[in-house]
């Protein structure tokens, strides 16, 4: 069985923030819920943020277990949050995109070069910023997919 590792079903458009843990939790909370991940992931990726940062510039963080995480991923998927109000990573860092991610066995490197990809062009995080449907989303990510 191929599990899809982005559908609209795993993108939260206009989502209101207050602190980045919540939004750590929301973004694992839909990996969880779409058979991605085991429920403890979701506090591998607040461990993970408290180890390093996982903002990566330009609005965008791409929060993600511990490499002791690994035998909690099922498969490899991405959740997707979008935030227009912003919410603070901390040092003045405003994340309005999250990028969950689980890779399976190795596979989380090639996910994250392909959002790296995306997330390299400034429009392209506006346009996920601005998006209104879970398809412009789903569009601009169709190369992961």
């Amino acid at each position: 069985m191929t599990v899809q590792i982005l559908t609209a079903e795993n993108i939260q458009l206009n989502v209101a923030l207050s602190t980045k843990e919540e939004a750590i939790k929301k973004t694992g909370q839909i990996l969880v819920d779409k058979g991605y991940v085991e429920a403890s992931y979701i506090e591998k990726m607040l461990a993970r943020e408290e180890l390093t940062s996982t903002y990566m510039g330009n609005f965008v963080a791409i929060p993600h277990g511990t490499e002791d995480a690994k035998d909690l991923v099922k498969h490899s998927g991405i959740s997707i949050i979008q935030a227009p109000e912003g919410v603070d990573f901390g040092g003045g860092n405003i994340v309005k995109v999250l990028i969950g991610i689980a890779g399976k066995n190795n596979e989380h490197l090639d996910i994250l070069s392909n959002i790296a990809i995306v997330c390299s062009e400034e429009e392209n995080i506006e346009k996920l910023v601005q998006a209104k449907t879970e398809e412009e989303i789903l569009s601009l990510f169709a190369e992961v997919n």
